[in-house]
């Protein structure tokens, strides 16, 4: 890192206080503090693409905030980027800290940022607008594409059918809006990507999703549900739909179209339920194992109401309103709920402990640690062979005349299956053995 940064900074960098950054499902982020000789101390942020990942573009991010900071979008300084400084590798960004609240529970309820919340909306519409502005010839290398093909593309590389998913393409294909002309889409303006602070937005970061599109694709997707987080009001939970255009409108020169609008929310919708999938099949295929990863993967069946409830508010027949009677009928045993399966998402979990808390803990917190891990163990051992250890159990206590456990016990106490002293025996150790094998497998071998 001192490598790194000497061109930038100057010669004799020292690097203090590199740690890791929670947050971050697909890239890492580390903060530190650097100083050169003759120069104050400089709080900085390392952006890195996790180990053996493939390279996802850092460089061409790193591009865009330098082109955004000339359109006048808030965004950190950049220092390195890429291959830049070859001692960190392609797949690394470097730039300043920028202090602030990026954690949406807080931006929605602290009472410091109750003033920022006013008008976050309206910062919002005019700060999009500077995103938009980025020419395009600074950006060379920024994909493009038909974005309902291409989720479609990813949704069939899947193979997990969702109805809902269908019923939300087909009602998007019967009201595409007109196509406008190109410009740098952010792809992913929400929170959590937005640095806050009693003044508004102070810087908006990971823009490794930008590409070339509709400029109301980045107005959609601020207006997904999932970036509510329980508070009531549509755009990010902090303002109104009002707000953000009426901004937008006077910063850009552009008019929205509310139906259009409301056809790129459900598009954003949609396409975050794409995004849970492939998050937790990124977990399930060992390509980067994470418990967060394997947790989103569990959202889906949100994105499928919130799409529902947006189509039925357009007037399609098919949205939640009637949905008693679904949740009612009868499915077939493993078809309801989404991958990762229970056992899976337990497995994450325990991999977490094992690897990140115990690894980072000591005394109490890393026993405790690996006690619940292990409790995680015996309950992923119990959903697993749990309902056959309960027929098999139930079968043997039948041949002995007994309904449970109870009334063995109570038979055992009171001599009435004494003549069956064998029968009983091995009823009881196979029983011992059935919870054995879920509490402590290794037990007695």
């Amino acid at each position: 890192m001192a490598a790194a940064l000497e061109p930038v900074i100057g010669p004799g960098v020292t690097v203090d206080g590199l740690a890791r950054e929670p947050g971050g499902a697909s890239r890492e982020t580390w903060s530190f503090v650097a100083r050169g000789a003759g120069h104050p101390p400089r709080r900085l942020v390392l952006r890195r693409d996790p180990a053996g990942s493939a390279p996802s573009g850092l460089r061409l991010e790193g591009a865009l905030l330098r082109g955004a900071h000339r359109a006048g979008v808030p965004v950190p300084e950049v220092l390195v980027v890429g291959d830049d400084g070859a001692e960190l590798g392609v797949g690394s960004l470097v730039m300043d800290f920028v202090e602030g609240e990026t954690i949406p529970r807080r931006i929605l309820r602290d009472e410091s940022l109750a003033e920022a919340r006013r008008h976050l909306a309206s910062d919002c519409g005019r700060v999009l607008a500077a995103v938009h502005r980025i020419p395009l010839h600074e950006v060379p290398g920024l994909p493009g594409g038909d974005p309902v093909e291409q989720l479609r593309a990813i949704v069939d590389r899947l193979g997990q059918p969702h109805p809902a998913f269908e019923l939300a393409f087909r009602w998007l294909g019967d009201n595409r809006p007109p196509r406008s002309a190109q410009v740098v889409v952010h792809g992913d303006f929400r929170h959590g990507n937005l640095i806050i602070g009693p003044d508004g937005i102070r810087a908006v970061l990971d823009w490794e999703l930008s590409h070339l599109g509709d400029p109301l694709e980045d107005l959609g997707w601020l207006c997904v549900k999932a970036w509510r987080f329980g508070a009531p009001l549509p755009v990010g939970g902090f303002g109104s739909v009002d707000q953000l255009v009426a901004a937008y409108e006077e910063a850009s020169g552009r008019t929205v179209d509310g139906t259009a609008l409301h056809w790129w929310e459900v598009l954003g919708t949609l396409r975050w339920g794409v995004i849970c999938i492939v998050q937790s099949v990124t977990h399930l295929s060992g390509a980067v194992r994470s418990v967060e990863l394997a947790a989103i993967g569990r959202r889906v069946c949100e994105v499928e109401w919130d799409l529902l409830e947006l189509l039925a508010a357009d007037g399609s027949p098919h949205g939640p309103d009637g949905a008693d009677e679904a949740l009612v009928a009868p499915e077939p045993p493993g078809t309801l709920h989404d991958a990762p399966s229970p056992v899976e998402l337990l497995d994450a979990v325990a991999e977490f402990l094992r690897a990140d808390v115990m690894t980072g803990t000591e005394g109490r917190l890393r026993f405790h640690a690996r006690v619940a891990a292990n409790v995680v163990d015996i309950v992923s051992r119990q959903i697993s062979l749990g309902p056959l250890q309960e027929s098999a159990h139930t079968f043997l206590l039948q041949q002995l005349g007994v309904v449970d456990d109870a009334e063995l016990a109570e038979a055992i106490r009171s001599g009435r299956l004494s003549h069956r002293h064998d029968e009983v025996s091995a009823v009881v150790a196979a029983s011992v053995a059935a919870k054995l094998a879920v509490a402590h497998p290794g037990y007695g071998a």
